[in-house]
């Protein structure tokens, strides 16, 4: 389709991978085309997203691939970096597929695939906003092992598009707000946000925090230790990220089965999806003493908020707290096409990856992997 004729400046494709779906949206600038997800139980994970499927979906609505001038794919899985649009290149491809910044998401896809598409088709590529982004506090990088620190992993893109939302709807900005926000879907993050920065979270994908459909969540040293020694490390990353949570108890990522499982009146299916809001609850709680009892509000956010009891479990435990707000599902599409026609309309600058992280060691040590 020629851009005269159409009256955009822009056609972007927007690829974002996640644990249990894939999103694909294409926008005439600042105009959704269409946004079409397809779900992906968490162990067909690594089938999920192809060029193939993508290929498929444009053709759906008779949208040529050639027709692209902007590729946008979420990402993640390279070193950190600092929140805003980042050009994709070859070296932040390498890193990402690499995995160099220690973690494993199906994030990382977007970027890929974005290149791919873009080497082939032509025109420009970023990304928005990656899992990695780390404005971490010093406090929250300290562990009890020398040398060793906290990663900042965790649902920055739709994170904080639903705090500036909600920071909009309140008359403020985001950068004057402390907000706990809970990304709760496949993964799981729980975040607190002080003025405009994520200065301490869970990390859903490094096993930390509340356990997921797809992720095992904070379990105790020895245990895992116990359970290293009749299972490998590939076998533990990929219950940090794929296998984990729901799929180690029943075998599905698929909340929609479990929570039927549970109206149904089993036992099982109660226990572990009540014993997940409560691991939520405890989260918020820890950020809570992060930002001090100052809170402006909990922002619920994510596919699972769509269940109804989520939202009042959470309420009935932290509602002392701070207002509880529900965003349900996410804005991530939106966001990414957003900040990127920023940067096209020079509305504002993207940045380049660096190839180091963020945060690389305090004076008197160094990191492990860096």
């Amino acid at each position: 389709m020629d851009s005269q004729k159409s009256g955009r400046s822009h056609r972007l494709l927007i690829i974002n991978p996640g644990s249990t779906s894939t999103k694909i949206s294409v926008f005439d600038d600042r105009k959704c085309l269409f946004t079409e997800s397809v779900f992906h139980d968490a162990p067909e994970l690594l089938r999920y997203p192809t060029t193939a499927v993508i290929e498929r979906i444009l053709e759906k609505h008779s949208v040529p691939l050639s027709s692209i001038d902007v590729w946008v794919g979420r990402g993640g899985c390279a070193y950190s970096q600092k929140a805003g649009v980042m050009e994709i290149d070859e070296r932040l491809v390498s890193d990402t597929a690499a995995d160099k910044g220690g973690s494993d998401h199906p994030a990382k896809l977007g970027v890929m695939l974005a290149y791919d598409f873009c080497s082939e088709y032509g025109g420009k590529m970023y990304t928005v906003n990656p899992t990695n982004v780390d404005e971490l506090c010093d406090y929250a990088r300290v562990t009890g092992i020398s040398g060793l620190y906290k990663r900042a992993q965790t649902h920055v893109l739709n994170q904080k598009a639903i705090a500036k939302k909600h920071a909009e709807s309140i008359g403020s900005g985001y950068d004057k707000c402390s907000f706990i926000v809970c990304h709760i879907d496949g993964g799981i993050t729980i975040t607190a946000h002080k003025n405009g920065r994520m200065i301490d979270s869970t990390e859903g994908a490094g096993g930390d925090g509340p356990f997921s459909p797809t992720r095992l969540g904070s379990i105790p040293a020895m245990e895992i230790a116990s359970f290293m020694e009749t299972h490998s490390p590939d076998e533990l990353r990929t219950m940090c990220s794929r296998s984990g949570g729901f799929v180690s108890h029943f075998g599905t990522s698929n909340a929609a089965t479990i929570h039927k499982m549970m109206d149904d009146g089993d036992p099982k299916a109660t226990l572990i999806w009540n014993a997940m809001v409560y691991q939520i609850c405890k989260s918020i709680g820890a950020m809570a003493a992060v930002l001090e009892g100052k809170v402006d509000a909990i922002l619920l956010t994510g596919g699972l908020v769509r269940f109804e009891d989520i939202p009042a479990k959470i309420s009935q435990r932290c509602a002392w707290i701070a207002p509880i707000f529900t965003y349900p599902g996410e804005i991530e599409q939106e966001a990414m096409a957003d900040s990127v026609m920023d940067v096209l309309e020079g509305k504002a600058n993207a940045f380049r990856y660096t190839g180091k992280p963020v945060f690389q060691g305090f004076l008197w040590e160094k990191p492990f992997g860096c």
